[in-house]
């Protein structure tokens, strides 16, 4: 019987079979064996710090009778039974499957001698945590290389699956009944729907950074596709031996939204436990998913870091993994530590390849006090906070060829100058009036920029420079090694605005329908800009840059002029008095 949401048949592609030498997987093989202190992996891994009680491939039930398999590290000396840390993949478990920090040149700046190679990709690392009293569970998620079924691509499906793991795993011998989830991206886009189900024994969540609405966020971001990375992830980030969900078929299949994307949708009404929220702006995937995740969740209990660098390099710094323990202990362990008295947000500042400010705090997100600034287009290109009387217009050619390496031509840039210092701290907004008489609908594409003094446009190392591997100029041009700045992106047949999703500061659409523009019709676009918290010096410059093609860095190489738009012909930014298109900008004072 094929697999159905909402009675919606769910289209499915074969996975990457687990024998590809790309899955460096050595099979089934159950077992248990003890890590001394000190063993090591090879001799360029860590050693574990701790004798380690190490379970292969175990088995975990589901309800509709499926085995899933996960590996248990954990502490051999400890006093009674331990709480458990459950990292929920479906890109393979322990340092099995084609991902790991080796992918990006550099490797974020983690040197493979930090780790101890048992690690899942984007989870903590077993011998770092069970030398401080906790259990890792690295769990392949159904259909994930010999866990039995075929995978299933977030949604309510993957939560019932982990509240069943996470309940089976609370009635093993070793196991306190105290139950956390934590890691990076999948790791904790996983963690949303999961927690949803409100399985007894999870007692608290930690994701790192995690998208939060698969059809708005990322796969059809501003109404239109990315199919490019997600098709790249389903081909070679993934194995099994079986099927997988297919969401690019899904979108294409099913263009607006309906009751299958709601489902992938985070339902966080429903979510009560307490939650440790990571976020950055480098990622090009979770940004927002996050930020809207700490608002929505109904809890006291949850905290907001908001960290300067990337995602996987965060994960393993010291800073992380101490103040991930002192959360840990507290709601796991009930450590009396002042967990509780932690600044309910706390949110780091890039100053461009500087040192960055952390960490300002703030009692809630979006900052209290914030002050939103509209910034007016000016045909000359600069942006200025009084609006312009006469009209003008600005172009580009939409459907120029677009690499994402930060050389593309064809893009708009208009600048503002500042004569003090400024923070700008929160979520942004263009208001544009745009027309193209070649054709019925644009893809439009803007993003925030910081210049120096000189005009010169900034990129931002997510890595900081004391822990590069590589020299600076050497630094990939990827988006895991680079920030340029917050980026917006809609369609213009989908600009209709969804009045009960939307919150202050942040538009959502309603992708109900496409509503068709007559060419040289001229439209109001109200598009989104991620947040961002960046630091400008007097005589720097916040550069608006407008474009018909995506403008941050890819994520890997092959996906380079990969991001296909629907756009032909050229398009028409309009200014002036009676089309006063805009930037609004949320400036916070500290």
């Amino acid at each position: 019987m094929g697999y159905k949401v909402a009675g919606i048949d769910i289209l499915q592609r074969p996975i990457p079979s687990v024998d590809l030498p790309t899955a460096r997987y050595d099979g089934l093989n159950p077992g248990t064996k003890l890590l001394p202190a000190g063993f090591q992996k090879s001799p360029d891994h860590r050693p574990f710090r701790a004798s380690t009680i190490y379970e292969k491939d175990i088995e975990i039930p589901l309800r509709d009778g499926t085995i899933i398999r996960a590996d248990v590290f954990r502490p051999q000396e400890s006093e009674g039974k331990v709480p458990a840390l459950v990292a929920w993949s479906p890109y393979g478990k322990s340092g099995s499957g084609l991902f790991n920090l080796g992918i990006v040149p550099g490797r974020v700046g983690v040197p493979q001698s930090r780790l101890s190679g048992f690690e899942s990709f984007e989870a903590p690392d077993p011998a770092e945590w069970t030398a401080r009293g906790f259990a890792i569970v690295n769990v392949n998620s159904r259909g994930a290389f010999d866990s039995q079924g075929d995978i299933r691509w977030f949604g309510s499906g993957e939560g019932r699956d982990g509240h069943d793991a996470i309940e089976h795993l609370a009635t093993l011998p070793w196991c306190s009944g105290k139950i956390a989830m934590v890691g990076n991206s999948w790791l904790a886009m996983a963690q949303w729907f999961i927690a949803a189900e409100k399985p007894p024994h999870l007692t608290c969540i930690a994701p790192l950074e995690g998208c939060s609405d698969v059809y708005r966020e990322t796969l059809c971001r501003g109404g239109v596709p990315y199919l490019s990375f997600w098709a790249f992830l389903a081909q070679n980030g993934v194995f099994g031996r079986n099927q997988q969900e297919d969401i690019m078929s899904m979108l294409e299949k099913y263009p607006f939204m309906n009751e299958y994307w709601a489902d992938k949708r985070a339902k966080f009404e429903k979510i009560s436990i307490p939650a440790y929220v990571l976020a950055s702006y480098s990622t090009g995937l979770h940004t927002i998913g996050s930020f809207r995740a700490f608002q929505e969740l109904p809890t006291e209990h949850k905290w907001l870091r908001v960290h300067p660098t990337q995602e996987w390099h965060d994960l393993y710094t010291e800073e992380c993994v101490e103040d991930l323990q002192r959360y840990f202990d507290h709601f796991l362990k009930g450590v009396q530590n002042q967990w509780e008295k932690t600044p309910k947000v706390r949110v780091a500042t890039l100053r461009f390849n500087e040192e960055p400010e952390k960490y300002h705090a703030f009692q809630d997100w979006p900052v209290p006090d914030t002050e939103y600034q509209n910034l007016y287009l000016y045909g000359n290109g600069r942006l200025l906070p009084t609006a312009p009387s006469d009209p003008a217009t600005r172009s580009y050619q939409s459907d120029s060829p677009a690499l994402q390496m930060d050389t593309d031509s064809e893009e708009l840039c208009f600048e503002h100058t500042f004569d003090e210092r400024r923070y700008i701290i929160g979520y942004s907004q263009a208001i544009l009036y745009m027309s193209c008489a070649e054709h019925d609908d644009m893809d439009v594409f803007v993003q925030l920029r910081k210049a120096d003094a000189n005009g010169n446009i900034l990129q931002n190392i997510n890595i900081p420079r004391s822990d590069l591997l590589i020299q600076a100029p050497d630094v990939e041009s990827i988006n895991p090694n680079k920030y340029l700045g917050p980026t917006g992106i809609l369609r213009a047949s989908r600009r209709r605005v969804d009045p009960q999703l939307s919150k202050p500061h942040w538009l959502l659409h309603c992708h109900s329908e496409d509503e068709k523009v007559t060419p040289g019709q001229i439209v109001k676009l109200e598009i989104g800009i991620w947040p961002t918290g960046i630091v400008f010096e007097a005589g720097e410059k916040l550069v608006l840059k407008i474009s018909g093609h995506q403008m941050t860095l890819a994520e890997f190489e092959p996906l380079r002029g990969a991001f296909k738009t629907g756009n032909q012909g050229r398009h028409i930014v309009h200014i002036g008095r009676e089309y006063p298109s805009h930037v609004i900008v949320p400036f916070t004072h500290i």
